[in-house]
Order: C-alpha cells, then structure tokens, then sequence
C-alpha cells in the first residue's frame, strides 16, 4: 500500500527547498533566463541543500540511503522556482544515478565520492542526438570494442554544462544495446561545440558535443561487461522529469490562482466566472493528477519493482499536461500573460521543451 505522508526527514528537505526556491530562485529567474546566465550564489546554495549527497551511500562517501520518492517531492519544489536552476543542480545526478544504479563497485568508489563535496562536481551526461524523431532507444552514437578499446563516435546536442565537465557520461549504441561510457574531457577527439539556442531554459547552458574516434579502456564502460539496465535508467529519468513537470504545473496554477482573485472586472474578481473557475479546477486536477503517477512510478523503483510501464504513460502524460496547464495560466492572465513581465510566458516556452528532454534530468 502506497503511504502518501512525508516521513520527517522528506518534509524538512521539500521546506527548506520551498523556502529557497522562494527567496533566492523565484527573485532572480527572470534576469537569469534573459542573461542566460545562472547567479552562482544561487547554485552554490542549492547544491549545500545535499539532495545527491544525502542518496550515496556511506560507504561511498555519502550520508544517506537512495530514494526515488524522496528524489520526486525535492525536485517538484525546485521545479516551482526554477526548471533551469532545477536542471542545473541536477546535472551531477546525470553520471552519480546511473553509477548507482549499473555501476561496477570499483566506478563507484572511484566516482562517487566526488558527489559528497561541499563543491558541485563537473561531471554531465550526453544521450539526445540532433535529429528528427530522436529517440534515446535508438541512438546513431556507436561504440565499437577492438583490441581491449572502445571507439565512440557520434553526435549529441542539449548536454548540460558540457563546457564545465572533467568527465562526460555518453550513451552510445554498441550493437543492439544501449550503453553508457564514462569519458574524460580531455580524450582526443571529444569536442566541445558551440552552445544550444533553446526555446526555454536559457539559462540552463547546453551544448553540442563531438565524438570522432575517442579511445577510451574497456573499464570506462558503465557496468562492465554486464553494461547497463537502460530501461531502468530512463524509468528513473522520466520519474525526474515527471515531477519537475509538476513544480512547474504548480507554479503555473498558483499564480494563475492568485491573478484571478486579485483580478477585478466588472467590479468582481475574474476568479467568479465560471470559465475561468473551471479552467483553475482543471489545472488543479492536472498537477494531482500528475503528481500521483510520479509518486506510484517513485514508490515502484524504491520497491525494486519495474516501473517502465508507468514511467512510459506518465511521460505520456505529463509533456501533454504541462503545456495544457502553462496555456491555461496564460489565457487566465489574458494579454499580461504573453509579456516578458510575467512569469508565465517562460512557463509555456519551457513546457514546450518536456517532449524534449529526456536524459536531462534525472533521481
């Protein structure tokens, strides 16, 4: 039976997150996106919070035990300031969940320490390829073993804070499998490209990223000889991304909830005409709705249970709805709501990218 109460810990962890995505995200988002740049006062702090820290385990330097649900709730009240801060102090989770996850015990101990330091540690990952129809179950990306090496080549897009990284994790196909490498920044033939134009989360760096026959050893493989289990790496992705949807759903509803109150015509708050009242109950809807299924699919793969199914239809389910509920704050704003003053354009334009980002975002 799925318990739905926060124990002690979850709920210190999503108040002092609440508390800093209030008073230190929500005041410089705006200026962050429109400078492209994230304060790094900002980051700092959200790193302290020791989300990934507190999820390694001891023996590896951490000072907690994994969990996916406690990964879920942190990760919609980070995403209710800010999806590009959300993502950006989630890039490090991008290489330390899968070494948890599909690691050898010599990678983690290797790897895994350096995401217990009091810095942020430059390590991200690379899975989407710039093409159309791109699906990370089909990557154009090889690795081909030959004489106890590994030659990776391909192309990768959207791979955050590339620029920053010592070590880049890429997917890669090696035959009909899916693996993981785990390649030092500096390996010849790894190219740093020029950073990504994005719709939304412009303050989030992304970058193109080259690999023309980069040598790597056979032990910089993730896992092994026994490679990965890809299928729960995305389930774990998509749990992500599923409840960063809901932050930002939240957000979106809340602030739509609050203007319509506040907004007087015809001397009545907007808020009494059914249209619009309807609307807020749809959106509201949405975001539990929304929440429920991330948190069953979270409980699953805390329970060791397989969880692609519902990662799969909840995935389904939330690139829809967050762009259904964004709109909605929109409409509800009517004419403020498509000016830059106003939070919720940015919330449409980083809706629209949830179709999209697979692989960025990971518990």
């Amino acid at each position: 039976m799925i318990d739905f109460r926060l124990d002690e810990e979850q709920k210190m962890l999503t108040d002092a997150i609440a508390r800093y995505s209030r008073e230190m995200v929500r005041p410089v988002h705006r200026d962050a996106e429109e400078n492209r740049a994230i304060p790094s006062a900002v980051v700092e702090a959200g790193w302290e919070m020791g989300v990934l820290p507190s999820g390694i385990p001891e023996e590896y330097g951490g000072f907690g035990e994994y969990s996916a649900v406690t990964g879920a709730v942190a990760t919609e009240a980070f995403a209710w300031g800010d999806l590009a801060v959300t993502m950006s102090l989630m890039t490090p989770n991008l290489v330390a969940v899968p070494l948890m996850l599909s690691g050898t015990e010599a990678q983690k101990k290797r790897y895994l320490p350096a995401f217990c330091e009091e810095r942020m540690p430059d390590m991200t990952a690379a899975i989407t390829e710039p093409r159309i129809q791109f699906s990370p179950y089909t990557l154009q990306t090889t690795a081909v073993f030959k004489n106890g090496l590994y030659y990776l080549n391909g192309e990768k897009t959207m791979v955050p804070l590339a620029d920053l990284a010592q070590t880049i994790l890429v997917y890669a196909s090696e035959g009909s499998k899916t693996e993981a490498f785990l390649v030092p920044a500096d390996t010849v033939g790894l190219t740093i490209g020029e950073r990504d134009k994005l719709m939304g989360v412009q303050a989030l760096p992304t970058f193109k990223v080259s690999l023309n026959d980069c040598v790597i050893p056979a032990a910089n493989k993730l896992g092994g000889g026994d490679g990965i289990d890809f299928d729960k790496i995305m389930s774990h992705s998509r749990v992500a991304l599923g409840a960063a949807a809901v932050g930002m759903a939240r957000a979106g509803f809340e602030y739509a909830r609050d203007y319509a109150k506040e907004r007087v015509q015809f001397d009545e708050p907007i808020a009494h005409r059914q249209s619009i009242a309807f609307m807020l109950a749809e959106m509201a809807t949405d975001v539990d709705e929304a929440r429920l299924m991330v948190w069953e699919a979270a409980w699953k793969l805390d329970r060791g249970e397989d969880a692609v199914r519902e990662t799969a239809v909840l995935k389904r389910h939330i690139d829809e709805m967050v762009v259904r509920n964004a709109d909605r704050a929109l409409q509800i704003l009517g004419g403020y709501g498509y000016i830059r003053e106003y939070p919720v354009e940015l919330w449409l334009r980083n809706a629209r990218g949830f179709a999209t980002f697979d692989g960025l975002a990971i518990i």
